[in-house]
């Protein structure tokens, strides 16, 4: 478990991006994934990351410090949105001032949605992590929404429409499935 993790701040332009030399561990996906529910499991608490009741409502880079060792950041959730032309222009304008300026990001939780088969967007945003050469995971969330039985079934079809080399753990944030095994991948990237 994760120790005194708190919100710290939102960047919603690039001069509010927060200027640091602690270590940051990344979230990415799709709106509506389950990224809050992913960073509220890690910090053990309900509420920490604000669960959206529309997805895309997101625009900003959120920060949460860990216990003053490093840093949890959630990105922006990209596809299924509610912003206007301009607002996704400067929200992706943002996110890639964050990631190609930055030396401290040591690792990239990707999530995607167990349930459904990858997007293009999935398949752009897996091609991209490759070429940027950071350590990444790929975590399939919401597995507690399918039996136990078709886990297996339903990683091997996200590997197969990503073209995915890696290893891609099953999570749920009601079950906890899995929580250990990211827990302990933090652990050795900070």
């Amino acid at each position: 478990m994760l120790k005194n993790i708190k919100y710290e701040t939102s960047a919603f332009s690039i001069k509010q991006l927060i200027n640091t030399d602690l270590k940051q561990i990344v979230m990415v996906g799709k709106s509506n994934v389950g990224k809050s529910s992913f960073i509220n499991s890690l910090a053990s608490q309900k509420s920490l990351a604000k669960v959206g009741q529309k997805p895309g409502k997101t625009k900003s880079i959120n920060y949460y410090n860990v216990n003053n060792e490093f840093y949890i950041v959630d990105l922006p959730g990209y596809g299924y949105s509610t912003m206007t032309k301009i607002e996704k222009e400067n929200t992706s304008k943002l996110v890639n001032k964050y990631i190609n300026n930055n030396q401290n990001i040591s690792h990239i939780f990707f999530l995607v949605d167990i349930r459904h088969k990858p997007t293009e967007n999935d398949r752009i945003m897996y091609e991209w992590l490759l070429e940027k050469n950071i350590p990444f995971t790929i975590i399939a969330t919401k597995a507690d929404k399918i039996a136990k039985t078709k886990i297996n079934s339903y990683l091997l079809n996200i590997t197969k429409t990503l073209f995915a080399k890696e290893e891609i753990l099953a999570f749920s944030s009601e079950n906890k499935l899995n929580l250990d095994k990211i827990e302990n991948i933090i652990k050795s990237n900070i």
